[in-house]
């Protein structure tokens, strides 16, 4: 027919940026999270291996420790029963713990031991979409995480603001940060020894963001650092969404966070592809 045309249109703004960022489609990637999900169809109490540690730590802590110390200053200055400062850092290291699971350990047996994303990429999924996929499911596990721990929060009586509605959204920003980064990092490891970086990492943030008593009392040039690390923005995002203390900051935080897995998204797509196609 005269005028027609055969040419495909241009992508739109967001396809032009995901294709830019090397991010997948999230149509093909939801089908990782099917293969996930009927993997543990079976064995669903393996994905709450982890969600038992910060309820440990939050019994022990905050209540153990918090008797002894009763309250510390919270967001804006405001005193709080240490169990309701600490909580919500614990529910932050929830999420951050569930990601990194799925997006450092399971990611690497399945990058490089097992070579399960060769046949993957077999069919008509792209490394793009094996990332985007990836992720998902590290949200999932991240997600059931935080889910139950804000349920045992509430179900204790640490939950004093209507805030705390986002709490759970919040937490899922927390692990998409983490499980991109988790993900990004595990394409450049090669032996099982290299994941001990992983421990290297996440165990000092644990210790020093925040989340056992407030920043304020580090050197100054010490306390920048700190704030700088991607466990705090979570853990002070958190701790401002369930005691009431909201301001603009918490935008930050979630700014911080989001670039923080689309980065490493990128990172994984890009290297998944260059290390299994070439």
């Amino acid at each position: 027919m005269a005028g027609s045309s055969s040419t495909v249109p241009a992508p739109g703004g967001f396809a032009r940026l995901r294709a830019r960022m090397g991010i997948g489609s999230w149509r093909r990637g939801i089908h990782m999270l099917e293969r996930n999900a009927m993997v543990y169809r079976h064995t669903w109490l393996i994905l709450f291996s982890g969600f038992f540690e910060p309820v440990f730590l939050l019994v022990g802590m905050g209540f153990g420790l918090g008797g002894l110390v009763g309250s510390v200053n919270g967001p804006g200055g405001v005193a709080v029963p240490y169990a309701v400062f600490v909580a919500p850092a614990l529910l932050a290291s929830s999420a951050m713990n569930g990601a990194i699971t799925e997006g450092s350990w399971n990611f690497f047996w399945k990058f490089r031991e097992d070579r399960f994303y060769e046949t993957v990429l077999s069919t008509p999924l792209s490394p793009n979409d094996i990332a985007l996929g990836e992720l998902g499911w590290a949200l999932v596990r991240g997600g059931l995480y935080s889910m139950g721990f804000l349920v045992i929060m509430a179900l204790m009586g640490l939950v004093t603001s209507p805030w705390a509605i986002l709490a759970f959204p919040a937490a899922l920003v927390v692990g998409f940060g983490f499980g991109g980064a988790a993900m990004g990092a595990a394409t450049f490891m090669r032996t099982w020894q290299d994941l001990d970086f992983v421990s290297m990492a996440t165990v000092p943030m644990l210790l020093l963001s925040g989340t056992f008593y407030p920043v304020d009392v580090y050197p100054d040039a010490l306390r920048v650092l700190i704030q700088l690390t991607p466990l705090y923005q979570g853990v002070d995002m958190l701790r401002k969404l369930t005691t009431g203390a909201v301001d603009a900051s918490i935008l930050v935080h979630v700014a911080y966070l989001l670039i923080l897995g689309l980065v490493g998204l990128s990172v994984v797509g890009r290297r998944v592809g260059r290390t299994l196609l070439s």
